[in-house]
C-alpha cells in the first residue's frame, strides 16, 4: 500500500483518521498508540504477511538488544552483534544476489565454476528505511542519548509508524520519543498536516509522474537521443527524483502532524545549492545526517588529518550509494559525489568560492545531473553512453516519433511548474501572506489546493503511470 493509491485515499486514511479521532477524544495515550500501531500493522501487511513477520521479529530482537545494553557490562559486544544482525538482514534481502553475481562473474573470468546460483529474493518494501531507524535507536541507547524502551509496543510504534515506514524520512527515536509518550493534536496541526499532505500528493501525481514519464522515454531510448534530448532527460529525471522524494516526505510530515508527531524536514530546495557540500545539507537530510552521525563521526570525521578525512568521506558516500540499491551504478554515483566533496575541501573549493554565486550554482547543477545519470541507468555501459551523448554536442534531428511526442503543451506546463517547485517560492509566498494577514486569501488558497487535490485523485484513478521508485530502496 502506498499513499498515492485508491485503497489508501478512499479506505485506509479515512478509517485511521476516524478511529484515531475517537481515541484522541478519550485522551488516553495507550489507546492512541494502539490505534496507530494496529493500522500500521495493516498498512505494512498489505504487501505480504511474511514481510510483517520479518519486521516484527526485528522489533523483538532489537528490543532485547536495547534492554541488554541497559543492564550488561558487555555493551560494545552487544552493539556489534546488533549491527551484524541488522546489517545481515538487509544484506540477505537486498544485496545477497548482487554479491553472488560478483562471485560468479569473477569465477567466469578465472575460468572456474562455482556451485552458486541467483535466488529469487523479493525485497521487503521499506527495509532500508526501517533498518536505519532501528539501528539509530540501538546506537543512541549505546551512547546513552536515550533510555532503552521498556514498553515493546511503544518501540514497535516508533519503527512501524506508517507515515514514514516505507518511504522515509528516516525518523530517529530521539526525535519522537517524547511524542510517543505525550502528544496532542491541535486544530492548527491538523490544518498544517492536511495542507502539507495535499501539497505532497499533488506534487507526486502531477510533477513527479509528469517528469518521470518523459525521463523514462528518453532513458529508455538512449541510442536514439541527441545532446539536447539527453540533457532534457537528465533534467527531467533530476526533477522527478526531487519531486518524488520530497513529495513522500511532505505527505509523511503532513500525516505525522495529523497524529501529533512533528517530523524533521527532509529537503530544503537542494537545487539552489552553491556546492556539493551544500547540496548534501539540503538533499535527503535524514539520510545524510544519519550517515554523518552514525558512520562519518565514529570513523573519526575530520579529526585525524586530511588523508583520514578524505578516506572517511569516500567510505560514507560509497555506503550512501550502496544504500540506494544493489548495483554498481549506485556505488559509482556515491563515489562520484564523494570525490567532489574531497575536491571542494582543497584548492578547487577555494577557487569555487571566489566565483559569482550563479556560476557556483551552475557547477553544482551540472555535477548533480551527471551523477543522476549513473543513478538512473541500469548499467555502467548505458551511463557512459548517455554521458557521451550529453557532452558530444550532437544536435542532429531525431526520427523517433515517441521522443518527439514528449514536447506537448501539458509537458511544457508541468516542466515549468517543476522548475518553479524546485525553487523556494512557496516559503516566500507564505511569508508575504503572513505579513498581510489576509484571511480571505488564505482561505482561497486552501480551497484552490483542495480543488486541485480532488482533480489529482481523479487523475490518479484514471492513469496507469504511477511509479513507486522506492521499490529499489
Amino acid at each position: 500500500m502506498v499513499f498515492v493509491s485508491p485503497i489508501f485515499i478512499f479506505i485506509f486514511l479515512p478509517a485511521v483518521l476516524v478511529c484515531y479521532a475517537i481515541a484522541e477524544l478519550t485522551g488516553k495515550k495507550t489507546l492512541k498508540n494502539m490505534t496507530l500501531l494496529g493500522f500500521s500493522l495493516i498498512f505494512y501487511s498489505w504487501g505480504g504477511v511474511s514481510y510483517l513477520l520479518l519486521l516484527m521479529i526485528s522489533i523483538l530482537v532489537n528490543y532485547l538488544f536495547g534492554r541488554l545494553l541497559e543492564v550488561t557490562r558487555y555493551r560494545k559486544e552487544i552493539l556489534i552483534v546488533s549491527v551484524i544482525y541488522n546489517v545481515g538482514i538487509l544484506f540477505i534481502f537486498k544485496y545477497f544476489n548482487f554479491f553472488i553475481e560478483i562471485l560468479l562473474d569473477t569465477a567466469n573470468l578465472l575460468h572456474k565454476s562455482l556451485p552458486l546460483s541467483i535466488s529469487t529474493i523479493t525485497l521487503p518494501i521499506g527495509i532500508s528505511f526501517f533498518t536505519f531507524q532501528i539501528m539509530s535507536y540501538i546506537f543512541d541507547v549505546y551512547w546513552n542519548k536515550v533510555e532503552a524502551k521498556h514498553n515493546i509496543l511503544d518501540l514497535a510504534l516508533y519503527i512501524m509508524l506508517f507515515p514514514s515506514l516505507i518511504a522515509g524520512p528516516i525518523v530517529r527515536y530521539i526525535d519522537v520519543n517524547q511524542q510517543i509518550r505525550h502528544r496532542h493534536t491541535t486544530l492548527e496541526m491538523m490544518h498544517e498536516g492536511i495542507i502539507r499532505f495535499i501539497l505532497g500528493f499533488n506534487k507526486k501525481i502531477f510533477l513527479a509522474n509528469g517528469m518521470g514519464y518523459v525521463a523514462d522515454i528518453i532513458f529508455g531510448n538512449i541510442s536514439l537521443v541527441n545532446t539536447p534530448y539527453a540533457w532534457l532527460g537528465a533534467v527531467c529525471y533530476g526533477l522527478q527524483l526531487y519531486m518524488d522524494f520530497s513529495s513522500y516526505s511532505d505527505m509523511a510530515i503532513g500525516l505525522g502532524k495529523l497524529f501529533g508527531f512533528c517530523f524533521l524536514e527532509n529537503f530544503q530546495y537542494p537545487y539552489i545549492s552553491s556546492s556539493i557540500k551544500e547540496f548534501w545539507r539540503r538533499w535527503h537530510i535524514s539520510l545524510s545526517s544519519w550517515f554523518r552521525d552514525y558512520v562519518y563521526i565514529p570513523l573519526g570525521g575530520n579529526r585525524h588529518g586530511k588523508k583520514r578525512t578524505y578516506q572517511n568521506l569516500l567510505i560514507v558516500f560509497v555506503l550512501t550509494g550502496f544504500w540506494h540499491g544493489a548495483n554498481w551504478t549506485f556505488v559509482i554515483w556515491g563515489l562520484f559525489h564523494g570525490i567532489f566533496l574531497i575536491l571542494e575541501r582543497g584548492l578547487f573549493g577555494r577557487l569555487l568560492e571566489k566565483l559569482p554565486r550563479i556560476f557556483q550554482r551552475i557547477y553544482t547543477l551540472i555535477v548533480v545531473l551527471v551523477g543522476w545519470v549513473f543513478f538512473r541507468c541500469n548499467t555502467i555501459t548505458d551511463a557512459c553512453l548517455y554521458l557521451k551523448i550529453m557532452f558530444m554536442f550532437d544536435c542532429s534531428s531525431i526520427n523517433s516519433l515517441e521522443l518527439l511526442e514528449c514536447f506537448d503543451r501539458e509537458f511544457v506546463i508541468l516542466f515549468l511548474l517543476s522548475l518553479a517547485g524546485s525553487l523556494p517560492l512557496i516559503p516566500i509566498l507564505k511569508n508575504q501572506l503572513k505579513n498581510h494577514e489576509n484571511v480571505l486569501v488564505g482561505i482561497g488558497a486552501d480551497l484552490g489546493l483542495l480543488a486541485l487535490f480532488a482533480y489529482a485523485v481523479c487523475y490518479m484513478v484514471g492513469t496507469d503511470f504511477n511509479p513507486f521508485i522506492y521499490f529499489r530502496f
